[in-house]
């Protein structure tokens, strides 16, 4: 048998237990009710038995759940006999945790369990999922439960969504009035939903740099360190590099407070992440005096520290980002006691450089990898197994208190959120074990277990589709923002930009054969998946197209800065075809979100069919060729 994540002990027996007539499953005393339930459901699905739930000493024949006093908070021990099943968990969690592995084996030995003695507990006992809510999908609440199932299954205790606008303040109107915000009852709901799986919702929102939204509106635009913010058109680019509160305005501190103050009066949970990253404006325009007095480090520490003791006097304990304070790791040492860094980190091959100079100067902190799908059709999956299982290595080495695995949504998050489902579940594998398990031994599992693929083909596949882009996503919106507001700079040239990527788009050929090739091993994948799962090669299959699309959008925006004729039936083709891949596109992206930022994704889009097809509506800052 196969599991995720790998128990830390496992010993099997020649014995088993046969579900049957007349077997119960039983809450023992102290136990909750939720893990009986998902074992019920569990064995009606893969087994086909409707098994009864009841309360009580559990009896021979029976399978029992119960809490043990000698175990540890969110360990257990799953015992499967002949005569009868036991989980115990030191505290519900770790109940929660023996019966999610049961419902592996279930899922995989059906009625016939095999006998085993399972002992098990985290080696790391925070571990997070980041999901950014707020710089293009914003998904429904059924799609974060459906997220939050899966992080119970594979044992995330944590979970937090990146909020810069993206909730319903009361008195924001002007921020919020353009988007598709959360309410105040389905962030509570998410709360409880989470809660009953042992899954801590906490609290995130950008408190410092990142606030595009609300520093672009006039009635908060005179807050930003960048004056005009509420003139300037929207771009990816400039919602991104800018947008940081003057810290040197008397109004600011006291502002941003009552923000914290209603958001986190919607949470059960005693931590509050106030993010206050890439705060690269900060000293640059309207507290430039005060920086060149004090020092860019120092007004920044002066003013999180304010946040934290804010925080502190609440009952919560601060979290933020680390990226500017690892510059110098003592500053931290002026923050509250108890005040978590999030030591972030996301190449394949991150260095350990950061995480030791926090760990030396006793900063507690969580490590924090990602899943690498930002500006990706299909998110890097080989990246991200490198990056996550280093990150929690280096987690392990320098006793972090926890791991926060990453799903950023820069420019759009474009990628589908199926597509970080293997990133995340190599979060939950190497934070509970830190057992090295091969990277295509890793994939086979996830592929069975996850997507219900007997061949264990599909993750891999999955991997080597990610490989295919040759004109991503971060260049079309960076050729378009140029040509059209002149970010990110006017010293910017385009023709280089192009040039740069020569090589890779050269590829494009190549790269399309190779797309159809996967396309094929995906429909060859389906028949081996169980039908619950095969919803996904409708994505898969739509993902192929836009990558391959846009590859050939690429070429032909290169072929033109060389100056070479083009086809213009060939082009009016192109661009029919990618407003039929976005059509769908946006089909798939309803099914799961709500619009978020689709309408800036279809600026773009549209632009590029319009540029193919030789049609000027706009007068540009940059005219490009047409190709």
């Amino acid at each position: 048998m196969i599991f995720i994540p790998t128990p830390q002990e496992i010993f099997y027996r020649e014995d088993s237990f046969e579900c049957a007539f007349g077997t119960y499953i039983v809450c023992e005393e102290g136990a909750e009710l939720l893990p009986a339930r998902l074992l019920q459901d569990c064995i009606r699905q893969w087994a086909g038995l409707e098994l009864p739930v009841t309360r009580g000493r559990s009896r021979r024949g029976d399978i029992g759940l119960a809490l043990e006093s000698g175990l540890k908070g969110q360990e257990y021990r799953l015992e499967v006999q002949a005569e009868g099943i036991r989980v115990l968990g030191g505290d519900g969690a770790g109940l929660l945790y023996g019966v999610q592995t049961l419902c592996q084996m279930v899922e995989q030995k059906g009625a016939l369990i095999p006998g085993v003695t399972v002992r098990d507990y985290p080696e790391i006992a925070g571990r997070g999922y980041y999901l950014d809510q707020t710089r293009g999908r914003v998904l429904k609440l059924e799609e974060l439960k459906r997220i939050a199932d899966r992080l119970c299954r594979y044992k995330i205790n944590e979970f937090q969504l990146y909020v810069e606008h993206t909730y319903l303040f009361r008195d924001l109107s002007e921020m919020w009035r353009d988007t598709t915000p959360l309410t105040a009852e389905e962030i509570m709901e998410l709360d409880d939903y989470c809660a009953e799986r042992h899954i801590e919702l906490i609290p995130s929102l950008a408190s410092f740099g990142h606030l595009y939204m609300l520093l672009s509106t006039k009635s908060y635009d005179e807050l930003c360190e960048l004056p005009d913010a509420s003139a300037q058109p929207f771009s990816f680019w400039d919602r991104m590099r800018h947008h940081t509160v003057n810290v040197s305005d008397e109004r600011t501190l006291p502002f941003i407070k009552t923000l914290l103050e209603e958001y986190m009066a919607l949470f059960r949970s005693d931590r509050f992440n106030l993010c206050a990253d890439e705060t690269f404006d900060l000293g640059k325009g309207r507290s430039a005096k005060l920086a060149e007095e004090k020092g860019i480090h120092r007004i920044y520490v002066d003013y999180l520290k304010e946040l934290c003791l804010f925080l502190k006097e609440r009952g919560k304990t601060p979290m933020f980002w680390g990226d500017v304070i690892a510059g110098d790791p003592m500053l931290a040492k002026e923050l509250p006691e108890g005040t978590v860094c999030l030591t972030w980190g996301y190449a394949p091959d991150q260095r350990e450089e950061e995480s030791r100079r926090m760990a030396e100067a006793g900063v507690p902190q969580y490590l924090c990898p990602g899943v690498s799908g930002w500006n990706q059709w299909m998110n890097r999956i080989g990246d991200s197994y490198r990056n996550i299982s280093r990150m929690c290595g280096y987690a392990r080495k320098y006793h972090a208190a926890g791991i926060l695995n990453t799903d950023w949504g820069d420019y759009g998050h474009i990628n589908h959120p199926a597509h970080s489902v293997p990133g995340l579940i190599y979060g939950a594998a190497f934070s509970w074990n830190g057992s090295e398990i091969p990277e295509e031994e890793l994939n086979r599992r996830i592929s069975i277990l996850e997507y219900r693929d007997a061949s264990g083909r599909l993750v891999g596949w999955l991997d080597e589709l990610a490989d295919c882009s040759c004109f991503d996503w971060y260049e079309a919106v960076m050729l378009y923002e140029f040509a059209v507001l002149g970010e990110p700079g006017e010293e910017a040239d385009i023709n280089k930009m192009l040039e740069s990527r020569k090589s890779e788009m050269k590829k494009a050929e190549q790269a399309a054969e190779k797309i159809r090739t996967l396309r094929r091993e995906f429909k060859r994948t389906a028949v081996c998946m169980d039908s619950s799962k095969r919803g996904l090669m409708q994505e898969l299959e739509l993902t192929a197209e836009g990558m391959d699309t846009w590859n050939n959008v690429g070429m032909a925006l290169l072929q033109a800065v060389e100056g070479k004729a083009a086809d213009a039936g060939l082009a009016f083709a192109l661009a029919e075809r990618l407003e039929n891949w976005f059509m769908a596109y946006k089909e798939i992206w309803r099914q799961t979100g709500r619009e978020g930022e689709l309408p800036h994704i279809a600026e773009i889009v549209f632009w590029y069919a319009d540029l193919l097809r030789g049609r000027k509506k706009n007068k540009k800052r940059y005219e490009m060729p047409n190709p």
